[in-house]
């Protein structure tokens, strides 16, 4: 399978990477790459990953924080504004950032801020990183919730542990004008055939809420990850287009995560070529066209763009 956007037969007009990674060590924490592979364990250069965002073939880039810093969003976002003038102002790049729910009040100053930035898109905490199981369910939480659906922004919820999947429905029915994106599909355990079962029942109730958008990426590292031609990834894309339709699911690279870091020919591109071959009535909306939807630019002040990174 050729990974060479010109020639692969995933080549779209449109094509949005709805999670993307970029993390500089020296500038934040990153506390959970302490425990990642070392592959991982350093920087992420930025013309790097244009030459990947390349090579998948987008045209849209979503930046999902990786940090829960307020220094790793302004990078985000200060990277995106500069991405935007990437081939000629044909890219375009938005940002789910990081704001602490926990703390409504720094959320409602975030948001009304007159120098907000118009390209974030979402709000994301590392959940499944935080000691208390059941932070989704605090009543601070829930305020800081209706502020992010007030403001029109989408809420991620990373890498959902089966603790969390539960509290993903709480939180989309409590909030009803929330748009609620469960990234990763909520990790499915691929290859553990009891755990698949226990993921399949999480994911129908989720898909009988309307508000509930979810994210195909990240499969390639979970549970037992697949490759190329493994055919479990269909299966799981077409339960899921089964239950949700494919105006609720949307593609990610989740870049440079892959069972070989930093290449998007080692789970995202198969991924994204599988769709359109096997789906191909749906590739449009979930390539593109769901991500529109989720993703919205709110208005305000934008940041003109500054010299492109040379890869």
């Amino acid at each position: 399978m050729s990974s060479d956007p010109a020639k692969s037969a995933a080549v779209r007009t449109r094509l949005t990477d709805a999670h993307l990674h970029v993390w500089q060590l020296d500038a934040s924490e990153y506390a959970w790459l302490r425990a990642a592979p070392e592959h991982l364990r350093a920087h992420v250069d930025e013309a790097e990953a244009l030459v990947a965002i390349e090579q998948l073939g987008a045209d849209r880039v979503v930046l999902v924080q990786a940090d829960d810093t307020q220094s790793d969003t302004r990078r985000l976002l200060d990277l995106a504004s500069r991405w935007e003038g990437c081939r000629s102002g044909a890219l375009r790049a938005d940002v789910v950032g990081w704001m602490d729910l926990t703390e409504p009040a720094l959320v409602h100053e975030s948001l009304t801020d007159p120098a907000r930035e118009s390209r974030l898109v979402g709000v994301r905490q590392l959940i499944h990183d935080d000691p208390d199981p059941g932070i989704l369910d605090r009543p601070a939480v829930a305020d800081s919730l209706d502020l992010i659906a007030a403001a029109g922004l989408a809420f991620d919820v990373p890498d959902a542990f089966p603790r969390h999947m539960v509290q993903v429905g709480r939180v989309a029915q409590e909030h009803p004008s929330l748009r609620v994106v469960l990234d990763h599909l909520g990790k499915p355990p691929l290859g553990e055939a009891d755990g698949m079962r226990r993921w399949a029942r999480e994911i129908e109730a989720l898909a009988e809420i309307g508000s509930v958008f979810f994210k195909i990426s990240g499969l390639a590292t979970s549970g037992d990850g697949y490759f190329t031609a493994d055919p479990v990834v269909g299966d799981v894309v077409g339960f899921l287009l089964d239950l949700a339709g494919p105006q609720r699911c949307l593609f990610g690279s989740d870049w440079p995560i892959a069972p070989r870091s930093r290449l998007m020919r080692d789970g995202a591109i198969p991924l994204r070529d599988h769709i359109v071959r096997t789906f191909p009535e749906c590739a449009d909306q979930i390539l593109h066209g769901t991500a529109e939807r989720v993703y919205r630019r709110r208005e305000g002040p934008e940041v003109v763009s500054a010299a492109c990174p040379v890869a």
